[in-house]
């Protein structure tokens, strides 16, 4: 009876090893999800780098512009608000790069959602097994302590 007994401390060294090691070599599923985020996270820093170049360059060439001809208040506006709506979406990618390689960074070494959730599932199932096992040791105890009587 002693012996089926297990510790606090036994029930967490089994669910932590029956989580994903991270020794273990990456799948082909995990290498496509890395070139994926790579390539998006690559793709999107490069669109605001040049979105921001390009804003840089028309707020260059619009400054002369809005000297020279100040009178015409019309194209000065539409200027600034391009160039307002240039540094915003420049911003607006290289914020979705870096969540990009956020997202890429947790996952790869393992502090994302899907590691969170394969260990909770596991603990959860652990718990239902020990508490099974559990109530099948009580019943037994019961059973020879009426036998004893």
């Amino acid at each position: 009876m002693a012996n089926q007994t297990r510790t606090h401390q036994d029930i967490i060294v089994r669910d932590s090893r029956s989580t994903l090691d991270r020794d273990h070599p990456k799948t082909g599923a995990q290498m496509v999800k890395v070139a994926t985020g790579v390539a998006a996270g690559g793709s999107l820093l490069v669109l605001s780098g040049l979105t921001l170049a390009g804003t840089v360059i028309a707020l260059a060439v619009a400054t002369p512009l809005l000297i020279i001809f100040s009178p015409v208040l019309v194209p000065a506006v539409i200027t600034v608000v391009l160039i307002i709506t240039g540094f915003l979406a420049s911003g607006g990618f290289g914020i979705a790069a870096i969540t990009a390689f956020s997202w890429l960074y947790r996952h790869m070494t393992g502090s994302g959602s899907d590691q969170k959730i394969e260990s909770a599932r596991m603990k959860v199932g652990s718990r239902g097994y020990d508490t099974k096992s559990g109530q099948h040791n009580i019943g037994v105890h019961q059973q020879h302590q009426q036998a004893a009587s």
